[in-house]
């Protein structure tokens, strides 16, 4: 599987559209969700219309900051996620070998 690449469409002081080359909607769906969580995002929206014909874009808005920083901030807090989850699962499967 390639990796998620974002390519910037436009850029202004505190808004960015950003189209995401390679992307899997099982990661995307919660980056804007993160990013909707953060207080100074005003909002992040992504649109996908088909995926054969065109790749996906997000645009975030922020109301402090740059919006790219806004991205990299939730993708650091879903790494920290997915780590955890990933660890937990690797402890119940050794739970649960350890019983058979």
């Amino acid at each position: 599987m390639k990796e998620m690449e974002f390519k910037v469409v436009s850029k202004e002081k505190n808004e960015i559209v950003v189209e995401v080359l390679n992307a899997d909607r099982t990661l995307l769906i919660p980056l804007v969700e993160e990013m909707n969580r953060d207080d100074k995002v005003e909002y992040a929206i992504y649109h996908f219309e088909h995926p054969y014909l065109e790749n996906p874009t997000i645009k975030i808005k922020v109301r402090e900051g740059k919006p790219q920083a806004a991205i990299k901030r939730a993708a650091k807090k879903l790494e920290k996620i997915y780590e955890e989850l990933y660890a937990n699962y690797q402890r119940s499967l050794k739970a649960v070998q350890s019983k058979s």
